[in-house]
């Protein structure tokens, strides 16, 4: 994983596969003033990094970070009268110049230990448990589907959270309530399936397929209301196809890092995927290839060029 950027002000404390986290220093103005006009907050920044099958990747896709961030916003916009979201500002001098367009300074959230998916295609572990048992998460689904098939309605399969490396774990509802309370466990289902109806139906409009998508939620300690965090409806959370290339039956080309994870698989790279040693280094043209992808999504959802 690359080394973080040293931002004045800012104190760096976590990151992930693809976003760095960092907290207002009191001691620095920057900090201070962080503080002093937004609160508890945190700034989010969505690095080039790319991972798949739990790896991060080397090199990493240039402007992936800025569109994973500008796309995500475009969607906060879309979603804002559905549910509230974390961010404060994506805009100087609130973020720092060196990350602008890839920083978001967000209220801390008291986050759910689930990741809220909705499905409204049939593929990627959905199939794999639907083959097993013609249900995904205990919702049983008609026979017959196949990969790419859509559902008769969009429906919620949660998983959790699993450490950086893991896989996560796709759980029914019946755990979710176990864990978190009826109550809450219905609010992130509804919630999560009127993303998914929103979206889809805008992406729908501009000739996108979103097949399923990952939300993350929080409570926001200040308001008590459940808020939309992390990111939201980027290639990265979310299974975008090409509507007019949709064929039930196979893979659907995607707008993702479909590119890197057939790369790894094919001979030409040489990986096994069963052992431990590292994933090679991307060939540039498959750095080319996703980058474009990731761009064409951005553009296709959003109607504007990344500039």
């Amino acid at each position: 994983m690359s080394a973080t950027q040293e931002l004045p002000g800012w104190t760096h404390t976590y990151s992930g596969k693809v976003r760095d986290l960092y907290t207002p220093d009191p001691a620095h103005p920057v900090g201070r003033a962080a503080l002093d006009t937004h609160g508890d907050v945190v700034l989010v920044v969505a690095s080039d990094r790319i991972s798949a099958y739990d790896h991060v990747l080397s090199p990493g896709v240039p402007d992936k970070g800025v569109v994973l961030t500008r796309l995500s916003l475009w969607w906060f916009e879309q979603l804002a009268d559905l549910v509230p979201n974390h961010v404060v500002s994506a805009v100087a001098p609130d973020v720092p110049a060196a990350v602008l367009g890839r920083g978001m300074v967000c209220r801390r959230l008291e986050m759910f230990p689930v990741e809220c998916v909705a499905r409204g295609y049939l593929t990627g572990s959905g199939l794999v448990e639907y083959r097993a048992s013609g249900a995904v998460t205990g919702i049983p689904l008609p026979p017959g589907l196949v990969d790419g098939s859509r559902l008769p309605a969009p429906i919620f399969t949660p998983a959790t959270k699993a450490e950086l490396g893991e896989h996560d774990e796709n759980v029914s509802l019946d755990v979710v309530a176990a864990q978190l309370g009826a109550q809450t466990a219905t609010t992130l289902r509804d919630l999560t399936l009127a993303v998914y109806d929103r979206a889809e139906g805008i992406a729908r409009e501009r000739g996108v397929i979103l097949a399923d998508t990952k939300l993350e939620f929080g409570t926001d300690p200040v308001t008590g209301r459940v808020t939309l965090g992390d990111e939201v409806l980027t290639p990265d959370s979310s299974r975008f196809w090409p509507a007019d290339a949709w064929e039930p039956g196979h893979a659907q080309p995607s707008y993702d890092k479909q590119f890197v994870r057939d790369w790894l698989t094919s001979p030409g790279s040489g990986w096994d995927r069963a052992s431990d040693a590292p994933p090679p280094a991307l060939p540039a043209d498959v750095v080319d290839r996703t980058r474009a992808r990731y761009l064409e999504a951005f553009e296709r959802l959003t109607g504007r060029a990344l500039g």
